[in-house]
Parts: C-alpha cells; sequence; structure tokens
C-alpha cells in the first residue's frame, strides 16, 4: 500500500521483454494494489509493472469513455491483438487527428507527441484469480491497451515515433538527463512536468 517510484526512459527493466507471472499470491496483489494507487497519484490511465521496476507481465488501467463508462482492472499475462490501420484511411476519411492523437507516458513525463495507433483492439488477460477474461476496445481504451502492452515488451511509445518526433524526444531526453539508468521520480513528492 504505496505508491512507488516510476522509472524514467534509460532504466534496463523499462527497455526489456517482461516475464510471466507464476505465482498468484499476496506478494502479486500487494504489486497490483500499489500499482493503482501509483498509477492514480500520477495521475495516469495506465502503468505496467515495469514502469516501476518489476519485469512482470502486469499493467493496470483506468478509463471512463465518451458514454460514461468506467474501465478500471488489471490485465496479467495479456495477449492482445490490433486492428490494421488501413493504408490511405487518414486521407480519404478525414480522420487522421482519431489515428494519430498525442500520447504522453509516465516514464517519460511531462512530454506528450503525436503516435498512430490502432483504433481497435482484443485483450486477453488473466486477473488476479487468475480468471481469464477479454476487452474489445476501440478508441482511447484500445490505445491504452496498446500504450501499456508495448511496455511489457520493452518498448516506450517514443520508441515508435516518427523521424521528426523521434528527435524532438531524444533531445528532451539529453536535456533532462534521461536515457539512463536508475532516474525515476515519485508521483506526489517528484514534479516532472515539462
Amino acid at each position: 500500500m504505496a505508491v512507488r517510484a516510476i522509472g524514467i526512459s534509460g532504466d534496463p527493466v523499462l527497455h526489456s521483454p517482461a516475464a510471466p507471472v507464476v505465482e498468484f499470491d499476496d506478494d502479486l496483489r500487494q504489486l497490483v494494489h500499489d500499482m493503482f494507487e501509483t498509477m492514480d497519484a500520477a495521475p495516469g490511465v495506465g502503468l505496467a509493472a515495469p514502469q516501476v521496476g518489476v519485469g512482470q507481465r502486469i499493467f493496470t488501467y483506468s478509463f471512463q469513455d465518451d458514454d460514461g463508462v468506467a474501465w478500471r482492472g488489471v490485465a496479467i499475462n495479456p495477449e492482445l491483438w490490433i486492428t490494421p490501420v488501413p493504408a490511405g484511411v487518414a486521407e480519404i476519411e478525414g480522420d487522421d487527428e482519431e489515428l494519430d492523437d498525442e500520447e504522453g507516458c509516465l516514464s517519460f513525463p511531462g512530454e506528450r507527441f503525436p503516435l498512430r495507433r490502432a483504433e481497435c483492439a482484443i485483450l486477453r488477460a488473466v486477473d488476479l484469480d487468475n480468471k481469464p477474461f477479454e476487452i474489445r476496445a476501440d478508441g482511447w481504451l484500445a490505445r491504452i491497451f496498446q500504450h501499456e502492452f508495448d511496455h511489457l515488451d520493452g518498448t516506450l511509445y517514443v520508441d515508435r515515433l516518427e523521424h521528426i518526433y523521434l528527435k524532438m524526444a531524444r533531445k528532451v531526453s539529453r536535456k533532462r538527463g534521461w536515457g539512463q539508468p536508475g532516474r525515476s521520480w515519485v508521483p506526489g513528492i517528484d514534479n516532472l512536468e515539462g
């Protein structure tokens, strides 16, 4: 029952694939509780275990959609299927803004860059009781799932940026002294907003 430090880009656990969860015990329950507390304090809409220094395939999420439906939960050992973004969709439908919304990350705090994501995703995972579930998501919830799932594979959203934005992100990282092991911040204590 504690807010944990969130690792900043450069910490090795953020750039390595996470291991599957094999023990569903009190330690796992404590970790997930701490992750929710940390995510809420940040505040964020998702948090992956590697972001708090734990190399396991777990992420939490909390989001309220446009219809007022609250989505809050934990995904353990998730699998994710996404719809491909058809070539030319943005130009034909004029929907580039929706597909290319800005994204941020608690491990690259205070910065937001545009990133194209698939509009739909299917998440399959297990909960704290090791019971399987499936969620079909679209829009921002699908984006959250893709972002957090990437963390479990050692990928930060800035790794996926187009060249000009990647260049900007690298400049920010150098300016702030990120990109090296051991950098972190604690929600409610540190203020790292840009």
